[in-house]
């Protein structure tokens, strides 16, 4: 999989890419990431349904948000304006925060949730160690990649790293920094919140996880009216580039699901 950069379109500084023709499918990274993280389900999903895929504000070709403290959400108020009637938002990482709080907030408008790698209720220990992390990134200066591409990709050289690599050092450090922030110190979606999701909900993470748990996506799940759980085999926290193919067969099922239920 080649991760070229695709042409943009903008909506009030929020850029995204936009590609096929049908139902729409909104797409949302994961911090210090763009819209080309998406690349593999762009070009798979766009045969079938109308794909936008968003850089997160202060990522990408997107404007930071206005204020230099954001919360969760102020990047959904950004976002919101995306979403059309009927869509399906698809959410990685801090982008499945999003996609959680904009399901639960816009019911009449999603016809299903999709959370990748989606984190709920750290350990102690968990949330300290990525808090010290946000703690230590600075605002002034692009953000020192080591750590981050050693825990997605271990030692291995790929293409997948490479792309990372380009983006995490590209990336507006107070930008990155705010949504780093807001990563780390939320602790994933409020009973509440999932309960008020009312379409079908999607929890899929990888099996060699360790910070979004499988067990973590399975209790998101079991408190979602509709929730739905898949557990990716030998995969972890970048399993959208890395496993998209194994990603896709349930993708591919979850939306075949819903293209029947609504016919």
């Amino acid at each position: 999989m080649i991760w070229t950069t695709q042409p943009r379109y903008n909506q009030n500084g929020l850029a995204y890419i936009r590609k096929g023709q049908g139902d729409n499918i909104l797409l949302i990274h994961g911090v210090g990431l763009r819209a080309e993280a998406w690349a593999a389900q762009i070009e798979a999903l766009s045969a079938n349904y109308c794909v936008t895929a968003v850089d997160m504000p202060g990522h990408g070709e997107s404007a930071p948000l206005p204020t230099p403290t954001p919360k969760l959400a102020h990047y959904c108020d950004a976002i919101a304006p995306l979403i059309e009637t009927d869509t399906v938002v698809m959410g990685h990482s801090m982008g499945a925060m999003i996609a959680i709080e904009l399901a639960a907030r816009m019911p009449n408008q999603m016809r299903g949730m999709v959370a990748m790698n989606a984190i709920y209720r750290r350990t102690p220990l968990a949330a300290q160690a990525v808090q010290s992390r946000a703690a230590a990134i600075s605002d002034q200066h692009v953000p020192d990649p080591t750590q981050p591409l050693t825990r997605w990709f271990g030692d291995h050289a790929s293409d997948e790293r490479a792309a990372c690599l380009a983006w995490l050092t590209s990336v507006h450090p107070a930008a990155y920094k705010a949504a780093y922030t807001v990563f780390a110190h939320h602790d994933g979606p409020t009973d509440a919140t999932l309960g008020a999701i009312t379409c079908p909900a999607l929890f899929i993470t990888g099996a060699d996880e360790p910070n979004s748990t499988p067990q973590m996506s399975q209790a998101m799940a079991a408190k979602t009216k509709q929730g739905q759980y898949h557990c990716v085999d030998a995969s972890a926290h970048m399993m959208p580039m890395t496993h998209h193919t194994k990603v896709q067969h349930v993708l591919n099922d979850f939306l075949t699901r819903l293209d029947r239920h609504n016919d």
